[in-house]
């Protein structure tokens, strides 16, 4: 209906991408700053980037984004925005007081080349950053990568705050990448049965699932502290889930502050997540407690009973790369058939992986680094499925082929609850498999004739 008009021959195009599978690069380092206590990202740009990077943040975690911008115009445009951008840490200090503000660049900023690390310098002599005050800088142009690279560099961009003292303080350093702040909730709790401590940077549990208490907080209690931050210098260990969004800042710290880092793919699923647990394990020199034993115990009770109705199906599944990574080999071990695969996001390190994970699969897999939704919508007119694994504008092709979607990555914008119920280890593997098999089966009940249409399935 909506998108019928989609030609089923596949033809080669460089030069046009439509519906892409991804945003921008400022959108990830806008929710990344998120993550850092009392932080007020600042888009350095034009007001109509801030005003976009804010709203799909928005409509995905249905909380208000604060943010400020360097507002370009023409004369920033052509001349360079420092005087802007020096004249927003004023007003921002002035009337906001965050404890930092981390600064993205966009297209404008990029292409006329400011300096960012130069503009805070100056502004810091000027006195416009107030003392203990902290401004982080990432260069995120939007015609490089996505919004998963921008994710990466402001994160990365956060270790340049990392201080070792040169005694080990005991904690292990988390990166968490792009997930939900119920996933870093979960990610906490994990670590906690296991007896350890550690710092998630960034964190945005408390900051975009707080709870609505009838009183005004211009920044909420949750994220890292700067505290925090400084301390990851000190770290036994940094576990970096997922290279796309977390390999960059754990080999930063590496690098700077001999803090060793393993880079793990997000726990998603069950084997993914054995290795989380057992990375945790090894670091912390510690058991695994039995509550994670029971909950695992639980993941393989439900794909045990419930195999029938996922051996065989042929899955199309779209997302950022490190979550759809870990994804495919979950569908792999439960004898589901991820046939067609794509990303947004650039890398040939992605395709590659992928293959590996589906090289015993008995049929030709699809999968496309850099990829859009009419190329995937073309691969399922050629080859059905039985269910996509999309964000919401995977909608369109669900609609239009008959297909049950799940709704999963980023961004959701027509359900909620997705930034409160965690898809991330043991519990959030129960709730995918859920997702799947409430999919499938509704789909069942809907097709099946009176003859075969049961009371129990």
């Amino acid at each position: 209906m909506l998108l019928r008009h989609t030609p089923t021959a596949v033809a080669e195009r460089k030069s046009v991408t439509i519906n892409p599978a991804k945003t921008c690069q400022p959108v990830g380092a806008m929710y990344a700053a998120l993550g850092i206590h009392g932080c007020l990202p600042h888009s350095h740009g034009s007001q109509g980037c801030c005003a976009y990077h804010r709203s799909v943040l928005t409509r995905h975690y249905k909380e208000p984004i604060s943010a400020a911008t360097s507002s370009f115009t023409e004369g920033a445009s052509v001349f360079g925005g420092q005087a802007n951008l020096v004249q927003a840490f004023n007003n921002i200090f002035s009337v906001y007081d965050p404890e930092v503000v981390a600064v993205h660049t966009t297209c404008l900023s990029e292409t006329i080349g400011d300096d960012l690390p130069q503009i805070r310098k100056k502004a810091f002599e000027e006195g416009k950053i107030p003392e203990g005050k902290y401004v982080i800088c990432a260069s995120t142009p939007s015609y490089v990568g996505s919004h998963v690279t921008g994710f990466s560099n402001m994160v990365k961009a956060m270790v340049e705050f990392s201080e070792s003292t040169g005694k080990k303080n005991g904690k292990v350093n988390i990166i968490p990448g792009w997930v939900e702040p119920c996933d870093m909730e979960e990610i906490k709790r994990i670590t906690s049965l296991l007896g350890l401590s550690c710092i998630v940077f960034p964190d945005t549990s408390g900051v975009l699932n707080a709870p609505l208490t009838g009183e005004y907080k211009m920044f909420p209690d949750g994220g890292t502290t700067m505290e925090e931050l400084k301390a990851t210098g000190d770290a036994v260990g940094t576990l970096a889930l997922g290279e796309w969004c977390s390999g960059d800042a754990a080999r930063r710290l590496d690098k700077e502050h001999k803090v060793p880092c393993t880079v793990l793919d997000m726990p998603f699923g069950l084997q993914a997540t054995d290795r989380f647990v057992d990375a945790l394990r090894k670091i912390g020199g510690v058991h695994v407690p039995e509550e994670l034993v029971v909950e695992r115990g639980q993941l393989v009770d439900l794909i045990s009973d419930m195999h029938q109705y996922f051996y065989g199906k042929k899955i199309a599944l779209a997302g950022d790369p490190d979550q759809v990574i870990a994804m495919t080999e979950f569908l792999v071990s439960i004898d589901m058939k991820p046939v067609h695969i794509v990303t947004g996001t650039p890398g040939k390190k992605f395709e590659k992986r992928i293959r590996e994970i589906t090289a015993d699969m008995d049929c030709e897999v699809n999968v496309r680094a850099k990829g859009d939704l009419f190329l995937l919508h073309q691969w399922i007119k050629n080859e059905p499925v039985d269910l996509l694994i999309c964000n919401t504008y995977g909608k369109y092709i669900a609609r239009d082929e008959d297909i049950p979607l799940v709704r999963w990555g980023f961004p959701i914008l027509d359900r909620q609850g997705h930034q409160y119920f965690s898809t991330i280890g043991y519990r959030g593997g129960l709730r995918l498999l859920e997702k799947m098999l409430n999919a499938l089966l509704d789909r069942k009940d809907r097709d099946d004739p009176e003859t075969k249409f049961e009371l129990v399935l």
